[in-house]
């Protein structure tokens, strides 16, 4: 046989090696490409434009901001809105993900989703001069101790069937904490009985194997054509919270659990940052010249997430006093104009920036 036609299978078999390397190369990327932790969000896109981003990013920022704080509505709260619009100032990073499936016929599907990282320092500043609620870090892993009866009895959801708690699994990641299953070996399978009667302490007991001691107690049954779940949520020993949801799809049913721990969670632990008093207050600024100074401090004052609302008090050939409603008071608007060049306190020794009982700040 020809020495050309004797390496043939040598090369077929390097490349194959050299194109099985580059798909394996091409999956690990794929894995890289995931949104890990609480400064940053995967967001399904329809293409990869700048305007398609852009929005992404508002919707990434919110994403992030209500894991932050807990709230699912953060986006509701005064200032937000503002900020959500100048989301790109706050993206530190972003990535492309393809993912394939197949639709109910079969045929092949592809989704693209952008993976966005935040800036942490950026993100917990605008928190903070917000007047956010913010949960701390690091998040209990609470038990889902979840029941279910599809007409054949109830059974325990275990660590074995962990698809089957998928929406509640999901949802709570969406809400910034994780809830863990247990193993469901046969003592914890006979918990069931338990579980259905709303028996917290004998899960406790049998959930003192877990780490936290906290446990998310479920019930889902059918009913009146759809589900309904009824749920528990300890901490410590503690009942925090009860509540009870009916649905027309059962992971609707399973998704609301995880928002009432998430919800208990956040009423206990969340701490709103002691930046500052929301209020309204008398402020001077100096070093107005024209209209066209009062123009431009009015345009900045307008766009900052601080302030809710303007109103003028006096007018002299010195200064214009103006009363801001600010959601997080003085230290808040002075953490936010600090770095802007706008503006600057007349006494930079002063927090406030006050002089003679009034904050007085200068128009540069």
């Amino acid at each position: 046989m020809p020495r050309a036609l004797r390496a043939l299978p040598l090369l077929s078999l390097l490349f194959l090696c050299l194109t099985a390397g580059a798909a394996f190369a091409q999956r690990v990327e794929g894995e890289r490409a995931r949104a890990e932790g609480p400064y940053a969000a995967e967001i399904a896109v329809n293409g990869q434009g700048e305007g398609e981003r852009n929005t992404a990013f508002a919707r990434g920022l919110a994403q992030v901001l209500a894991k932050l704080s807990g709230d699912p509505a953060v986006n509701s709260r005064p200032g937000v809105g503002q900020e959500l619009r100048r989301a790109r100032e706050y993206v530190e990073g972003y990535d492309y993900r393809q993912d394939q499936g197949r639709s109910p016929s079969g045929a092949p599907t592809f989704r693209t989703t952008l993976v966005i990282r935040y800036d942490q320092e950026k993100v917990d500043e605008v928190a903070a001069v917000l007047g956010l609620p913010i949960w701390p870090q690091p998040r209990p892993k609470p038990v889902l101790w979840l029941a279910i009866d599809d007409g054949r009895g109830p059974r325990l959801v275990g660590l074995g069937q962990v698809n089957a708690a998928r929406a509640a699994l999901d949802r709570a990641v969406e809400r910034g904490y994780k809830l863990g299953l247990p193993a469901g070996n046969a003592a914890e399978q006979a918990l069931v009985g338990a579980i259905w009667r709303g028996d917290t302490a004998a899960v406790a007991r049998v959930s003192a194997r877990y780490s936290p001691p906290m446990q998310l107690i479920g019930k889902l049954y059918r009913d009146q054509g759809g589900w309904t779940g009824e749920w528990i949520f300890v901490d410590n020993g503690k009942v925090l919270n009860r509540w009870k949801v009916s649905k027309p799809d059962a992971r609707q049913a399973m998704a609301a659990g995880a928002d009432g721990a998430a919800d208990a969670l956040v009423k206990r632990y969340a701490k709103r940052g002691a930046i500052g008093e929301p209020g309204v207050y008398r402020i001077r600024f100096t070093g107005l010249q024209s209209a066209e100074d009062y123009m431009r401090l009015s345009a900045y004052l307008q766009k900052l997430a601080v302030v809710r609302r303007i109103a003028p008090l006096r007018a002299t050939p010195e200064a214009l006093e103006l009363e801001l409603e600010l959601v997080s008071g003085l230290p808040g608007f002075r953490r936010a104009v600090d770095d802007d060049g706008v503006i600057e306190a007349l006494d930079p020794a002063d927090p406030a920036g006050a002089t003679g009982g009034v904050p007085t700040y200068r128009v540069r």
